[in-house]
This record gives structure tokens, C-alpha cells and sequence, in this order.
């Protein structure tokens, strides 16, 4: 594990070397605080208070995060499929502890993530569980740590394995990723969103958004094609970005009629 590398204090990417800056974070999609760029390590992370979390989120589903908060302060998912665990986003924090209470569910045979902001130190996992990392090429330029583990895909689908497939809606991000899961796979059918398909407090309704921090709304053109690629895909859950963040029932009837209300407000 290569403990050494910076990691943004904000964001929580891992770079291969130091740098004066983090481009995610001077991106409008995120920020640089009040305060100015800072950077942490593993090393750090590992010698102050923070520990691996994990927690159950649905029927064979495990959430993964830090305690405390680390960065923009997002879950993983580890979910199961026919070949293996999938690591759905990541989280920058990982050591000793966390690897093995990952190996008791299972391990990781496959790392996919939704968007760059989520990417932290992926290729640390990737290392630790001898797995690929799936990423959308559209999105390359924003990878922090290049590396053998990373595999680029193209297009609007991949599957990545019996039952699941990744569809790029181009939602925050132009890479901007869900992770659907079909009718007849055990658990049955879901949505792994991240902040493509952002679940909010009010889990009638899903939220587009191109900046978060910044209020800044996605365009309506690329919600309505984010909307035509999920119509044909049947889905009851939904899966957001934040811990416990989860549309439980009728999720394809919540995204239709957030579509509506959001185009109604900003087309």
C-alpha cells in the first residue's frame, strides 16, 4: 500500500505525486476551501481518529465509509453478483482492519465508480483486492493515480457481470455512471446511482444536478436523456450517494415523475 501519496483534504483524491493543486476541486463542481488547498496521506489518515465503517444497506448489500467523515463524506457499496463482490464507488479511506473485514463478506472482484469525485484512492483498493477498476472514458482527464488496474469503457453500456450492467447517463459528469442491476438477480431490481441520480430527503423525488456544492443544475438536455436510457430499465430501489440515502419501493415511477418536475422548473 503506497501510504505516501497526497490525498486531497477536500475531495480525497490520491495523486501519484505531490502537486500545488487538485484540478477536481478547481473545477466548478467542487471548490477549493476558504481556507486554501490542503493535503492529507493514508499515513496521516491512518496515525489520527478515523476507522472503516461498514453497515448494512439493503438485502445482502453493505455500505462502506468512514468514521468520521473523510472528504465529501460518500458511502461505497458492496454488492454482490454471480462472479464476486462488486465495489460500487469508493472511499479513500482503508487499512489492515477494513481489508479484512472486506475479505470476511467476500473480498472485491470488480471496482466501478460514477464519477470522479468518488474516485479516491481506487487504485489503492484495486491493489489490496488484486481487482480491475471500471471507469468511463469520457472522464479519464480527472484520474488523479493513472494506473494498469484502470480499465476505460466507451459507449453508453458495459456489463460487468450476469445481471449488471453500468450505463453512462452523462448526468454531473460526462462520464456520470449508474450501476443497474436486472429484474430475476437476486436482491432484484435496483439502481446504484452515486450522485448521477442523486436520492434526497424527500425519497418521492431524485435530484439532476451538474454542481452540488454550488447549485448549479444540470441542463435539461442531458436529463432528458438520461431519462430516455433508464425508461427501458425496470428498477424498485434506488441507491444514492450518502449512508441510509435509499428509495426502498416503485424507484422508476420516482425517476419519471422527477424528470417531469425538473423540466418543468428549468426546460
Amino acid at each position: 500500500m503506497t501510504t505516501d501519496l497526497p490525498i486531497c483534504g477536500t475531495c480525497a483524491m490520491q495523486y501519484a505525486a505531490p502537486r500545488p493543486d487538485c484540478p477536481v476541486c478547481l473545477d466548478e463542481r467542487q471548490y477549493v476551501p476558504a481556507g486554501g488547498q490542503r493535503w492529507t496521506s493514508l499515513t496521516e489518515l491512518r496515525a489520527g481518529d478515523y476507522t472503516g465503517k461498514l453497515a448494512e444497506q439493503g438485502q445482502g448489500i453493505v455500505g462502506i465509509g468512514t468514521d468520521p467523515s473523510f472528504g465529501i463524506g460518500q458511502r461505497a457499496l458492496l454488492i454482490p453478483t454471480p462472479s464476486g463482490n462488486i465495489l460500487w464507488d469508493c472511499v479513500a479511506y482503508l487499512d489492515d482492519d477494513l481489508i479484512a473485514q472486506v475479505d470476511e463478506l467476500g473480498g472485491v472482484s470488480a471496482i466501478a465508480i460514477s464519477h470522479p469525485h468518488y474516485y479516491t484512492t481506487m487504485v489503492e483498493w484495486a491493489e489490496a483486492f488484486d481487482a480491475p477498476i471500471y471507469l468511463h472514458a469520457d472522464d479519464q482527464q480527472w484520474i488523479g493515480r493513472p494506473h494498469e488496474r484502470i480499465r476505460l469503457w466507451n459507449g453508453v453500456s458495459h456489463r460487468l457481470a450476469e445481471g449488471f450492467t453500468l450505463i453512462n447517463l452523462g448526468v454531473h459528469f460526462a462520464g456520470g455512471t449508474v450501476l443497474h442491476r436486472a429484474e430475476g438477480t437476486a436482491g432484484g431490481a435496483a439502481l446504484f446511482s452515486g450522485d448521477i441520480v442523486q436520492v434526497i430527503p424527500d425519497r418521492t423525488h431524485v435530484a439532476f444536478m451538474y454542481s452540488y456544492p454550488n447549485y448549479i443544475p444540470e441542463r435539461p438536455s442531458v436529463v432528458r436523456r438520461a431519462a430516455e436510457l433508464l425508461e427501458p430499465l425496470e428498477f424498485e430501489e434506488i441507491y444514492g450517494a450518502w449512508w441510509d440515502a435509499v428509495v426502498r419501493a416503485g424507484g422508476k415511477e420516482v425517476v419519471r415523475r422527477s424528470v417531469q418536475r425538473y423540466l418543468e422548473r428549468v426546460g
